[in-house]
């Protein structure tokens, strides 16, 4: 295992170790936005292809000179997608694929945590792209068997899960808590430019041959993958730097006094670095800090509860009273149930579940929906439906923005679901009237919606996996729990999609719009616990307000999923 850090007091050229520092971080924040880019990209096929898995036959009976029958009415569709139940079918495709990511999700942080990164990562881009490009090899090897289909989904949604615990951990290793908000923001940005490639390449093969659809984004997310095993560089000290979380660079002249030695790895959890410049700045060493840059922010403390609820992931003795810091690679991973009991985790998890919801409806449904709404061919719905992305990437930089300005994670969240509602009523009422209603109502709906969904997978989830210390071995589980939650949501949201279209878009809407509401619901409830406006903890124990709150969580999360799914029953 490599050498944690520089030792404290060994001297180095400032110029060469900032430069160094800065030259990999920005390397780390573009290739792990290009692989995630690819992992999405690799995802976006199906929602265009769907739409010539079963497609209305009578306009190419009619340049054929065919009649139609019941019994060729759709000749033109791909079998088993050819029968009236198509829309429970390729919902089905939808849900297998989101159900295994889900599963695989709960494992991949742990393991996330307990492997190289890169060679987790790397690996699971290779598998990710042949499962990917199988499917659209079953274009050219005419299957047309549902089970292949559905096992070439399961196979993928497991291996698609090693990406975002190991590309947020990679970024956590390398970027502390300065404007976090704002780095995460634009770098989760690769979510919607992943879709948006995505739709722009499926939509150049989807009525040529579908098959290309998926084989070129499983060979682009492959190349990748095999870049990520020659040269990602997932800790500062696989190169002899530091880590943001333990030590800083301090730049002072040949006659100062060389810092002290840094305490023991359980007192710098609770302290950071902050560089600071001398007049001459010739000479770097480390040293500690005595600012809390690192530290979670004041709301994020109030959300994820006192420091004594955080749970170190290492003591005093661990570290050997040395004074020598420990590199997050040496320090012990976090287990799930750990996890579990940092503060916040279920709280935001469950708002997750609800946001993504919503945006993984749009993803899968959202180029059908135009399709059937604005009365485009598969081509030009897939184009248009980027414009759901590009806002996504809008509102996921305003959201980071925002919440680095104002502090308040959860406030942020829940402004935006509350405006998030009225949007998507007003797209389902207004957006197929004319083109240019659906291009300027779909950018704003895409922001709203996505806003929410990106500060929670990125700012929020890095805010809670270092919330216990100053290490970033919780990142990946924290993350992987986060996100997983949200996984299931998505792949609640395109199956009640197949059950509820049958009787009406707008039905759909609705439930959409119940959703958003349940996540605005649990983010204000967060939020109002943080400003001390509903705080248990002033009005018993510290014991019975666990346990209070504890029993409020779950009161409130099956009371919010029950009356989504009231709303959708009651629309059918």
């Amino acid at each position: 295992m490599p050498t944690s850090v520089f030792p404290y007091n060994v001297q180095y050229d400032s110029g060469t170790v900032r430069r160094r520092f800065f030259m990999y971080q920005s390397f780390i924040l573009v290739f792990t936005f290009a692989c995630y880019t690819a992992y999405h990209l690799s995802r976006k096929p199906i929602s265009v292809v769907k739409s010539v898995l079963h497609r209305d036959c009578s306009a190419i009976a009619a340049a054929k000179g065919i009649k139609l029958t019941n019994e060729n009415k759709s000749f033109c569709s791909w079998k088993p997608f050819d029968e009236d139940n198509y829309n429970e079918l390729l919902g089905s495709l939808e849900y297998a694929y989101l159900f295994a990511y889900a599963i695989g999700m709960l494992v991949s942080g742990h393991i996330a945590e307990r492997t190289n990164l890169r060679y987790y990562l790397g690996c699971g881009m290779l598998l990710s792209g042949l499962t990917t490009a199988l499917f659209g090899l079953g274009y050219y090897w005419d299957v047309h068997s549902m089970t292949y289909f559905i096992l070439v989904q399961i196979a993928g949604g497991l291996v698609q899960a090693t990406g975002w615990p190991s590309v947020v951990a990679c970024m956590g290793n390398w970027f502390g808590k300065g404007r976090r908000g704002f780095i995460m923001g634009v770098w989760n940005s690769h979510t919607s430019t992943g879709n948006i490639l995505g739709s722009i390449l499926a939509g150049l093969f989807v009525n040529i041959s579908w098959g290309l659809s998926f084989i070129v984004p499983g060979a682009l997310i492959g190349f990748l993958g095999l870049m990520c095993l020659l040269f990602l560089v997932p800790y500062p000290s696989d190169v002899g730097l530091p880590s943001p979380y333990e030590y800083s660079i301090e730049i002072r002249t040949d006659d100062e006094q060389p810092s002290k030695p840094p305490p023991s790895a359980s007192q710098s959890s609770s302290k950071s670095m902050k560089g600071k410049m001398s007049p001459s700045g010739k000479l770097a060493t480390i040293s500690e800090s005595e600012s809390g840059d690192f530290e979670p922010d004041d709301e994020a403390s109030l959300e994820t509860g006192s420091s004594l609820d955080r749970l170190p992931l290492v003591d005093d003795e661990e570290a050997g009273g040395s004074g020598k810091g420990l590199n997050s690679k040496e320090l012990q991973a976090i287990g799930f149930c750990g996890a579990l009991k940092i503060p916040g985790v279920i709280e935001y998890s469950m708002c997750l579940f609800f946001a993504k919801l919503v945006s993984y409806t749009f993803l899968y449904w959202l180029p059908n929906y135009i399709k059937h709404s604005n009365g485009l061919d598969p081509e030009k719905s897939a184009f248009l439906s980027t414009l759901f992305d590009l806002g996504g990437i809008a509102g996921g930089i305003a959201a980071g923005l925002l919440s680095d300005w104002t502090g308040k994670r959860a406030a942020t969240c829940a402004g935006m679901l509350l405006l998030a509602a009225p949007m998507l009523f007003t797209y389902e009422k207004f957006g197929g009237t004319s083109l240019t209603h659906s291009i300027v109502l779909l950018f704003i709906t895409g922001g709203f919606v996505n806003g929410p969904y990106a500060l929670i997978t990125t700012a929020v989830s890095a805010d809670l996996g270092t919330a216990c210390g100053s290490s970033a071995r919780a990142l990946a589980t924290v993350t992987a729990i986060i996100d997983g939650a949200g996984s299931l949501g998505a792949a609640f949201g395109p199956l009640l999609t197949g059950l509820i279209v049958r009787t009406g878009w707008r039905n759909v809407f609705y439930m959409l719009i119940g959703a958003d509401l349940a996540a605005l619901s649990i983010s204000l409830w967060v939020w109002l616990r943080a400003e001390s406006v509903f705080n248990c903890r002033q009005l018993v124990s510290v014991t019975v307000y666990k346990m209070q709150c504890s029993g409020i969580r779950v009161v409130t999360v099956a009371a919010l999923v029950t009356a989504v799914l009231l709303l959708s029953m009651a629309r059918l």
